[in-house]
């Protein structure tokens, strides 16, 4: 397995990682724990040393699938989970975000329960909270690292500005946001933030939320618990002209002899060193699929054809429902 290093913290990572939600929630019903705790330690044992997950999914479920997942391969992995949400006690409901120095702290001890572990690894701030100073977040993960709770410090879907502010209090190791041929926008302000400042990327959704792998199409149905059902680039009509973009891989990974899904990856793999994209799924042969991407070579050629051509593909439909995209990019 190849390692890759995020920013210039020297947190050494597989070159791709496992999201860890869809076992849990988001995309359909949760898979039988049995077979998520399979799925996890399959990936462990073909390279993967890095598992992603947040307190939000399930709510808190996920955690524990990774916790007694992970659990005998303590020190061996890299863990990362997230706070920034204010959640009911007995139901688990969201409401709203909360990222105050002393909820965060309290979320830090709960993750390392559930997580079975001493210290979280990684540790994102899930959405930026406009009620709190980014500066106080920053300093209140300071001070679990401080205290060896916590290893490195991580945002999601943050602006520049906010990016730059946090690092200067805490150095912040990696960035945690969509990033893939169905969603460039990072590439015109984040990513050469992120490279002046020496932190990695991790590219959450790397296959456009299941789309890139040409397995969707505008009839295909998601389960009425499935989060793209209220994602407008996934209504029928989005899905239908947005197909064009999955032709174009499809046509390059055949002259490749890799899958569309396998192309995508070694894509987003070859933008720069320190993007580690992390893939989920709840299917074994998904799994090897995407570590196979790894495999792909792709030349200078190549990639410029794949991102010219894509390009010129306007994509319909916006990302997120408003209610959502008003959490993003702060």
């Amino acid at each position: 397995m190849q390692k890759r290093k995020l920013g210039k913290s020297n947190l050494e990572v597989s070159a791709i990682g496992l999201g860890c939600m869809g076992l849990s929630f988001g995309y359909g019903p949760a898979v039988e724990k049995q077979d998520g705790i399979s799925l996890i330690r399959a990936a462990v044992e073909r390279g993967v040393t890095f598992f992603d997950t947040a307190e939000v999914y399930g709510p808190f479920t996920n955690e524990e699938l990774v916790g007694e997942a992970l659990s005998p391969y303590r020190g061996k992995v890299v863990i990362a989970t997230k706070f920034g949400f204010k959640l009911d006690p007995n139901t688990g409901k969201q409401l709203g975000l909360d990222s105050r120095p002393e909820h965060i702290k309290d979320v830090a001890e709960a993750s390392l329960k559930r997580l079975r572990v001493d210290v979280i690894d990684l540790f994102y701030q899930h959405r930026v909270d406009p009620e709190v100073p980014i500066e106080d977040v920053a300093g209140a993960v300071k001070d679990l690292i401080e205290q060896g709770k916590v290893r490195h410090f991580g945002l999601s879907e943050a602006g520049v500005q906010t990016i730059r502010r946090a690092h200067a209090v805490q150095p912040v190791t990696a960035l945690q946001s969509e990033y893939s041929l169905f969603w460039r926008e990072p590439e015109k302000e984040v990513v050469p933030t992120i490279e002046e400042l020496g932190i990695g990327f991790v590219p959450f959704s790397p296959l456009g939320k299941g789309f890139l792998t040409g397995k969707i199409d505008e009839t295909t149905k998601f389960d009425s618990s499935d989060f793209r059902n209220i994602v407008p680039r996934f209504t029928p009509e989005a899905r239908k002209a947005n197909e064009a973009l999955v032709d174009l891989l499809r046509e390059i990974a055949e002259r490749k002899k890799v899958t569309p899904a396998q192309l995508a990856l070694a894509w987003l793999l070859a933008q720069k060193p320190w993007v580690v994209p992390i893939p989920g799924t709840t299917k074994l042969a998904r799994l090897e699929e995407n570590i196979g991407a790894l495999g792909v070579e792709l030349t200078a050629d190549d990639l410029r054809e794949i991102s010219s051509s894509a390009s010129k593909i306007r994509l319909q439909g916006a990302r997120y429902p408003e209610h959502l995209e008003r959490l993003v990019g702060r």
